[in-house]
């Protein structure tokens, strides 16, 4: 499992860790394994890792008063997930967090963490790099989300993370995308033309 973490930090490094420097990373690590279904997260409690997802594929979402669930993140392979604010200020989550796959995961505390950051310059560096890619990532995403239309949004998902649309069902795509399941289907159905 930590070969694909080592890859990961040797990918947004841009250096080639010491396998001393990847041992005192990896030690700070926690390897689970979580069933399909199983919550990593549930509303109300306070997040108490990071996760990087191994293998597998996750969901992060609200319940809204109605019931109706709002996906803020589709994740699998290589990407992190957690709910920062709850992470950093011990407060509870307003977020689930799921397997929507039987799904393996390295898991860091808070403390590792904070210890990572003052005693390993490149997890600061890996940190940074993923930091930003995320925030553009998130630009993109809330530019979507109010100026493209629901075709466009899939059509967009489609080219970017294709891999998505195999490893979610048709409803867990529509609520990522804020749209019914019905109107997803008629997209298919046009683009296939």
């Amino acid at each position: 499992m930590q070969e694909a973490l080592r890859d990961y930090i040797d990918k947004y490094a841009s250096v080639t860790l010491s396998d001393d420097e990847f041992e005192r990373i990896r030690d700070k690590f926690t390897s689970k394994h979580f069933r399909k279904n199983q919550f990593l997260l549930q509303e109300g409690d306070v997040c108490k890792y990071s996760i990087f997802i191994v293998k597998g594929a996750l969901r992060q979402y609200t319940v809204d008063k109605k019931g109706i669930e709002h996906i803020v993140n589709l994740c699998t392979e290589n990407w992190w997930v957690g709910d920062r604010e709850s992470f950093t200020m011990l407060s509870p989550s307003i977020y689930n967090i799921d397997a929507v796959e039987d799904t393996d995961v390295l898991l860091l505390t808070k403390a590792n963490f904070q210890e990572l950051m003052s005693t390993e310059p490149v997890f600061v560096t890996v940190l940074s790099t993923m930091d930003y890619n995320n925030q553009i990532a998130t630009q993109k995403r809330i530019n979507s989300a109010i100026s493209l239309s629901a075709e466009e949004r899939y059509l967009n998902l489609l080219a970017n993370n294709p891999a998505l649309l195999q490893r979610f069902p048709q409803n867990m795509i529509a609520s990522f995308l804020g749209v019914s399941p019905e109107t997803i289907s008629r997209i298919r159905k046009k683009v296939q033309l």
